[in-house]
């Protein structure tokens, strides 16, 4: 059997080679004190918030979420995503402690890593990761969790689809997206030269494509939001 290349970079996630090497950044002891200082930081932004309406809030969670799993993959991602939600919860409480939460908090942080960790970053690659993080975690798995929480714990109903929910989410991708390519741009030089990345980094540059990307996945989900409403309406 051939040695995984340590510093190798791979189109996708489906290769045996990328699970071997991001099963191996638990033997990492700068990967894991590198974790263990993103997961408090992470704990920490969680508590900051922005109330913008009734169970909503703008967080900046997502950033440290995005670099680390970024970093360290999709393996390291779900310990530190479950040590995350465990102690945000006890250290920063904002309701009932609720177990379900903990897979919200995983399935963000490995969506991430499959676009973001040893790869070759680009823009349109981020702005595909976020993307996918909004529609598979913020507008699916977490409010149906949500739904259960207030079923079964506040006994109270909840309405999975809101338009508020979804407005909010439609709004903070573009920018989300964006934020995230700076966020790169500023880390890869730095996690390259540490040896935590290995990806040669070029400045990602927003081009034409990744303008239309972006706006092409906007005006679908906005759309895909009226039809909603329409249909429910009729």
């Amino acid at each position: 059997m051939s040695k995984v290349n340590k510093t190798q970079l791979f189109d996708s996630p489906f290769s045996k080679d990328y699970w071997c090497l991001a099963a191996g950044e638990l033997a990492s002891t700068k990967v894991l004190v590198l974790a263990a200082l993103l997961t408090a930081l992470r704990i920490a932004v969680k508590s900051l918030k922005i109330p913008v309406g009734p169970e909503l809030n703008i967080t900046f969670g997502f950033l440290v979420n995005a670099a680390g799993s970024m970093i360290y993959g999709p393996v390291v991602a779900i310990l530190t995503s479950a040590v995350s939600d465990t102690l945000g919860a006890i250290l920063f409480p904002s309701g009932v402690y609720f177990f379900p939460f903990i897979f919200e908090e995983i399935a963000g942080g490995v969506i991430f890593a499959l676009f973001y960790y040893r790869t070759k970053l680009s823009s349109l690659r981020v702005i595909l990761g976020r993307f996918a993080v909004t529609v598979l975690v913020n507008l699916m798995i977490s409010p149906v969790i949500m739904y259960f929480y207030y079923q079964m714990v506040l006994g109270r109903a909840y309405t999975i689809f809101t338009l508020p929910r979804m407005v909010k989410n439609l709004v903070l991708f573009p920018l989300q997206s964006l934020v995230l390519i700076f966020l790169f741009n500023a880390l890869l030089p730095v996690t390259d030269s540490m040896g935590l990345t290995y990806t040669g980094h070029k400045k990602m540059e927003l081009r034409k494509k990744d303008w239309v990307t972006l706006a092409i996945l906007t005006v679908i989900s906005a759309a895909v939001i009226a039809i909603y409403y329409l249909v429910r309406g009729i």
